[in-house]
């Protein structure tokens, strides 16, 4: 492999320049005229692929020199130059896919004067497929020796130097394919993530779940307190919002006779930006008929301690400087017990109302809580999630801020509901279902009342619903999980930008100078 003494190192990584072209851009594009000229396709349709770059150091790296030798492996392979260290009529370079690099080794006389001098007009950045002879160099290095190449695409744009790498965090989420040929271990985040969500449909399809497709634009919000995006049917001039959650709708389908259904979904939360939220993005909801939140609470232990050891082969992971471990029964504590546990307030001044909400006041100064339920909601996410790395089931919250759920059957001012905190975040949600229409009715008419006093993440009142409920909802167990956020824990990412490919950024001119 080439070293990194045979690169010298520069001072100064390329800037990337968008309102005025730089030399490197001016040279790039007299060599695509030349290449041009040449007669060398610049567009071409298609390439003969034999292996990709990860295939060949997958299956052919641990083969001896006398190996290659012997069975006279050839390839045509495909990938972007990332280094290339010329040496008269001979050259070595490096092509890459998303996964790793392999060596090539091209040579005046092997591929002819005329294939060579067009070779010169390569860069790093181009890509390219070689075609030839696998073998080893005496320092051991993998090694395509071409007796052809391929022109496939042009970079116009010099890459960032190679040391620094995509320095610059707000860049590398705003070109994001920057980021994944700079860092391609990177890619590895997304394997992993499209991996979890292929192995949650085999945990729900192994046990009966119906995976389902509900609406993404609902005329009523609702299965979650947020504020929701507004859009506008043209045609049917109606306003819609954008899916806060699914919930209403998969409720339905067990109402309907469905059973067991999950949906993994996009949903949408007019919110802030931060290290745990962005405005769109990927939850798991599912449904059981005739089970509660205990139900729930064993099989998401049994859900995330299978992904763990499916993905990542181990109950324990590292997730910043903590180390968690999976292995299950995991902890549960009550609501208020954390509270008590965490915050420094003492049991007996939960019984203050009017104090709590003063104290949860004074941490959020620019959004007072309208509620003492949302005020014990503000004291829970200061105190008490940051406190919660082991995987912790924290039950039976206020009534309150839980709608959509039974109240407990030891106390009607709580909830038959959990939240899931794991690294310090939610990861879950869950409830015994409210199946009582009346008792809905009457709780969506309370929400209603706190959105007349300007809370707009509060419930609408669903009439569509409330019917639904009507025609019986047997007892149900129903849980969503944020898979950004779980994906963050699995990958040991403490942003949730670097799990989402195209995370929404703040425009330019308001980010410069910002944190987000």
């Amino acid at each position: 492999m080439v070293e990194k003494k045979d690169f010298p190192k520069k001072e100064n990584h390329h800037e990337i320049e968008e309102t005025k072209k730089g030399d490197q851009e001016l040279a790039r594009e007299v060599k695509i005229k030349k290449l041009a000229q040449e007669g060398i396709e610049l567009f071409p349709h298609n390439v003969k692929v034999t292996h990709s770059v990860f295939d060949v150091v997958s299956d052919f790296a641990s083969l001896s020199s006398e190996d290659f030798e012997a069975k006279k492996v050839k390839v045509i392979t495909p990938g972007r130059i990332v280094s290339i260290r010329r040496m008269g009529r001979a050259t070595f370079f490096h092509i890459a896919d998303s996964r790793t690099r392999l060596q090539a080794y091209i040579r005046e006389n092997r591929v002819g004067k005329r294939n060579y001098a067009i070779f010169s007009l390569i860069d790093i950045g181009d890509i390219i497929s070689v075609e030839g002879l696998l073998f080893k160099t005496k320092t051991g290095e993998l090694t395509i020796f071409a007796d052809s190449f391929t022109f496939l695409a042009k970079c116009l744009h010099p890459l960032p130097e190679k040391w620094h790498g995509l320095q610059d965090v707000e860049l590398r989420y705003r070109k994001r394919y920057l980021d994944l040929i700079m860092s391609p271990k990177e890619t590895e985040v997304f394997r992993l993530r499209s991996a979890l969500i292929t192995s949650i449909r085999k945990f729900f399809d192994q046990r009966g779940y119906i995976e389902v497709e509900t609406p993404m634009m609902h005329a009523i919000p609702g299965g979650a307190i947020a504020r929701p995006f507004k859009t506008f049917h043209n045609a049917l001039g109606i306003e819609l919002y954008l899916r806060i959650a699914p919930e209403l709708y998969l409720k339905e389908l067990i109402v309907g006779g469905l059973g067991k259904v999950y949906e993994i979904n996009r949903s949408f939360r007019n919110e802030g930006l931060s290290s745990e939220h962005n405005p769109e993005f990927t939850m798991l909801e599912f449904y059981e008929a005739y089970s509660d939140y205990k139900d729930m609470m064993d099989l998401t232990e049994e859900l995330i301690n299978y992904l763990s050891l499916s993905l990542l082969k181990t109950e324990e992971i590292t997730f910043g400087e903590h180390n968690i471990s999976l292995k299950r029964p995991w902890k549960r504590i009550k609501f208020k017990e954390a509270l008590a546990r965490y915050s420094g307030l003492a049991p007996s001044r939960f019984d203050d109302k009017a104090g709590i909400i003063e104290f949860a006041a004074a941490l959020v100064p620019d959004k007072t809580p309208l509620s003492y339920g949302k005020a014990m909601d503000v004291i829970f996410d200061k105190y008490v999630k940051p406190n919660l790395i082991q995987p912790t089931f924290v039950t039976n919250p206020p009534k309150e801020v839980s709608p959509l759920a039974k109240e407990s059957r030891d106390n009607p001012d709580e909830a038959e509901r959990f939240e899931l905190i794991m690294g310090g975040m939610e990861i879950a949600n869950a409830f015994s279902e409210l199946a009582d229409p009346a008792e809905q009715r009457k709780r969506f008419e309370q929400q209603a009342e706190e959105r007349k006093k300007g809370d707009e993440e509060s419930h609408m009142i669903d009439t569509d619903y409330i019917q639904a409920l009507e025609y019986g909802l047997p007892p149900t167990g129903g849980e969503g999980i944020g898979i950004d956020r779980l994906v963050m824990v699995f990958a040991n990412r403490k942003s949730i930008r670097e799990v989402i490919l195209f995370p929404l950024l703040r425009p330019k001119q308001k980010a410069e100078g910002s944190e987000e």
